[in-house]
């Protein structure tokens, strides 16, 4: 069965990518935190950017998905929307959740 996206919220939509976008920018502080320690002035300054770099990605995330969100909405009305194809699956037992 075939089902088709017309619409994305913008507001929801964005606040779900910038928590994704936040929680993948954290892998920065793993690469700043060994600049800052052992690097000289420059690559200290770079660490210290790469600190803030969750903050950027989140911010930059919630931004450029909110106007992609509008745009792919005004698209959608005149050329329609992402096309999915789907299918009903049957529930199936887990003898672990009981």
């Amino acid at each position: 069965m075939k089902k088709q996206i017309i619409s994305i919220s913008i507001l929801q939509s964005s606040k779900i990518l910038t928590a994704l976008y936040f929680l993948l920018g954290c892998i920065y502080i793993l690469i700043g935190i060994p600049m800052i320690v052992f690097g000289n002035q420059q690559i200290k300054i770079i660490g210290i950017i790469y600190l803030f770099m969750p903050i950027i990605m989140a911010v930059f995330g919630f931004v450029f998905f909110a106007i992609f969100a509008a745009v792919y909405n005004l698209l959608a009305k005149s050329l329609g929307g992402f096309e999915v194809e789907v299918k009903d699956m049957q529930p199936q037992h887990n003898p672990m959740a009981q």
